[in-house]
């Protein structure tokens, strides 16, 4: 399956609505659009991952490679939306105790909390 991403703007955020699965064969375009948000001056990105039904590592790096991009240019990232599988994934791995993961896009655009604060639910 291939991988959709679009970018639009979200409240106080730039929002990335990704569909399809995050494997090795869709993982480089992932960080490659991330990079390019983070590139044009996006400091605060949420991850809309409600259209993804499947995660491996090499997204989870793509992932954590923008997160530390974006927290030394004094950003951050979210993740929202987290289906019951991928979610599984970030609690594996303890991603989720890096990169914040919300219920919903609503919430994450919602939380003005600087790069450093942790997670949120």
């Amino acid at each position: 399956m291939d991988l959709l991403m679009a970018a639009r703007p979200g409240r106080n955020c730039t929002v990335v609505e990704v569909r399809g699965e995050l494997d090795m064969a869709t993982s480089a375009q992932l960080g490659a659009g991330l990079q390019r948000l983070i590139d044009a001056g996006d400091r605060r990105v949420v991850v809309d991952l409600a259209g993804v039904s499947f995660m491996d590592s090499s997204a989870l790096g793509a992932l954590v490679t923008a997160y530390k991009a974006l927290r030394e240019a004094g950003g951050r990232l979210g993740l929202a939306a987290v289906q019951p599988a991928v979610r599984s994934v970030l609690e594996i791995t303890s991603v989720d105790r890096v990169i914040a993961v919300y219920d919903s896009v609503e919430a994450a655009s919602a939380d003005g909390r600087p790069a450093d604060a942790g997670t949120s639910g």
